[in-house]
């Protein structure tokens, strides 16, 4: 419980890619190709220009448990090839993503993906739900992105 009485949610998930740590993390840290391995992202707009670094900011759109979600990451950390962290404040669940990418052998990639937040609102009472359908969600994108990356050899 947080001090304002919500349940936080925070989701890890990660997964290993045969493809060599550079070309998991440029790829994955590309908002545009978002839609490619979210199941839930239907589009992405860039709201600062390209390329990717701190401050940037790009608005998405998503369905997630029935519902139309858009929201807008701010780019608060990026070391290329390491990590990626954005948060985003507006709407019904500020949420916290972070990236990370790590060497799991030779041309092999552990990625961590992790969501941090605190759902508002009637969200607030549905935060074990939600944990556990973004848990599920995240695993379903992880294994879309290790498929897409895996087939492009």
């Amino acid at each position: 419980m947080s001090k304002t009485g919500g349940v936080a949610v925070d989701v890890h998930s990660e997964i290993v890619i045969d493809r060599p740590r550079v070309l998991v993390a440029g790829d994955a840290a590309d908002p545009s190709h978002a839609p490619d391995w979210y199941v839930n992202i239907a589009s992405v707009d860039w709201l600062t220009d390209p390329p990717l670094h701190a401050g940037s900011r790009v608005a998405f759109v998503a369905r997630f448990l029935g519902r139309t979600l858009r929201y807008t990451y701010e780019i608060v950390d990026y070391v290329p090839g390491e990590r990626l962290m954005m948060r985003t404040a507006q709407g019904p669940f500020p949420m916290e993503t972070t990236y990370t990418w790590h060497d799991a052998g030779a041309d092999r990639t552990r990625m961590t993906l992790r969501n941090r937040g605190e759902p508002a609102g009637f969200s607030r009472l549905a935060g074990p739900f939600v944990a556990m359908a973004m848990r599920r969600a995240n695993r379903n994108d992880l294994t879309a992105l290790k498929s897409r990356l895996e087939s492009d050899r």
